[in-house]
């Protein structure tokens, strides 16, 4: 289908336009503006009713927007549209109602904070209320692994009525550009009060023009990004940084003799959503072993899923640099497989389209990320929590399976260990629209309390 779009942000400026300290300086200026006019006195329950009504036109098949992003996929994303439909989908089913004024509460204690002054509910015959107000203008550093992340800050900066100006990475644009466009269309105010920009990062004074306009800059990135990032912000400036993550998932013996399949399929759908990317896909699946050869039977099925999946929902294409990443990963692998027992691979033939490795050792191995998975064999958690330790104080979510007897006791060893979320396995890049990022409250970050004693 074609669509041609207006010059609303600056993202729509033509591919070779220049853009300057001057435009960004304006952009941020305006949208400030606009903000103080159309979002201060706005109520929440209209901006509510806004994104739940664009929620669900995102998962209608025929709204244009979906359509053209679709079509767009494979080369604007590096994600195939079945990837990507997915995954939106499933963001955009979080955004009812229900889920948004759950969120508010959430973070505020009540989920009009951010409309009037309120005492807190459990205070009993308290004199002093509160307001929430977030930043006059919220800047977004959006990653340039996935698009969700950004999607999710614009929907905070909203119900924070905080204008908005959301920098993308390079070639990553195309997601916050078509929500960005959708949102305009919905409520042409609501979309003047935000921009949208994309150019390569460490453009030095396009980053400083739009950090000397911003109240609160939240990013998402490496660790090295944030603390360049950190070095140039006035004083004055909210930091909120989410740095490298990683993840893994864990299954119990009982849970493998419970429900083998179903526990595969779970495994398979955290390493094919979004292609492991995210820092909430897995890197590795520790296994609990038993006499039965569990680890080497979960990960021969487990491969034959990941084939499965390539011919329903494919990876798509990548690029030479990251094929070849997994094709150097590969070699290594099969010279070890052929010389140790303990080391086994399954891979896709004539594609790097997924990859398994099986290995005794617990140790916690970074992985190439698009669908390459280890498969780590373990008596007990113990033991893989020791395998996990250099990188525990990145450990972002644990994907669990187990008996349900054994829940809550692994969930508690997980959390005082270090685990940021615990979820079940085939959720790990699903999360709820309320969780809190690297343990921190997703809106309650953003926002400045205003205490008010009333005597």
């Amino acid at each position: 289908m074609s669509m041609n779009l207006p010059d609303y942000f600056l993202v729509d400026l033509p591919f070779d336009a220049e853009l300057t300290a001057g435009l960004i300086t304006e952009a941020c200026q305006t949208v400030k503006r606009n903000g103080r006019q159309y979002l201060e006195g706005r109520p929440t329950e209209n901006i509510i009713r806004i994104l739940e009504r664009l929620g669900r036109e995102w998962l209608s098949p025929d709204f244009p927007f979906r359509q053209r992003l679709l079509e767009a996929s494979p080369a604007a994303t590096g994600f195939s549209a079945e990837v990507l439909a997915a995954g939106l989908d499933q963001f955009f089913q979080l955004l009812t109602a229900e889920n948004l004024e759950s969120l508010l509460r959430q973070e505020l204690g009540r989920a009009q904070r951010l409309d009037d002054f309120f005492p807190n509910e459990h205070e009993g015959a308290s004199t002093r209320t509160a307001l929430a107000v977030g930043p006059r203008l919220l800047a977004h550093i959006a990653p340039g692994n996935l698009p969700v992340p950004a999607l999710m800050e614009m929907v905070l900066g909203l119900l924070a009525r905080s204008a908005q100006f959301v920098k993308c990475a390079s070639g990553q644009s195309l997601v916050p550009r078509m929500f960005a466009h959708s949102l305009y269309e919905a409520d042409h105010k609501l979309g003047a009060c935000l921009e949208i920009a994309a150019w390569k990062g460490g453009s030095e004074c396009l980053e400083s023009a739009l950090f000397a306009e911003a109240d609160c800059i939240v990013a998402t990135g490496s660790d090295e990004t944030l603390a360049s990032i950190r070095q140039k912000l006035p004083p004055a400036a909210r930091f909120v940084g989410h740095g490298t993550k990683v993840s893994f998932g864990y299954i119990t013996r009982e849970a493998l003799e419970r429900q083998a399949h179903a526990v595969v399929e779970r495994a398979a759908a955290d390493v094919t959503a979004w292609n492991q990317r995210g820092c909430l896909s897995p890197h590795v699946i520790y296994v609990e072993e038993s006499g039965g050869g569990t680890g080497e039977d979960f990960a021969n099925l487990l491969a034959g899923k990941l084939d499965a999946l390539e011919k329903t929902r494919p990876r798509g294409t990548l690029s030479a640099r990251d094929a070849a990443a997994i094709a150097t990963r590969r070699a290594f692998y099969e010279v070890r497989a052929a010389h140790s027992p303990e080391t086994k691979m399954w891979a896709s033939r004539e594609s790097t389209a997924w990859t398994v490795i099986l290995e005794n050792d617990p140790h916690f191995q970074i992985s190439c990320q698009n669908r390459f998975i280890y498969v780590k064999v373990v008596r007990e958690l113990t033991e893989a929590l020791h395998g996990a330790e250099s990188v525990r104080e990145k450990i972002s979510t644990v994907g669990l399976a187990c008996g349900p007897a054994q829940t809550t006791e692994l969930a508690r060893r997980l959390a005082r260990w270090g685990a940021k979320r615990i979820c079940p396995l085939g959720q790990m890049q699903h999360p709820p629209l309320g969780w809190r990022h690297d343990g921190r409250p997703p809106l309650g970050d953003l926002v400045t309390w205003i205490d008010w004693e009333t005597r």
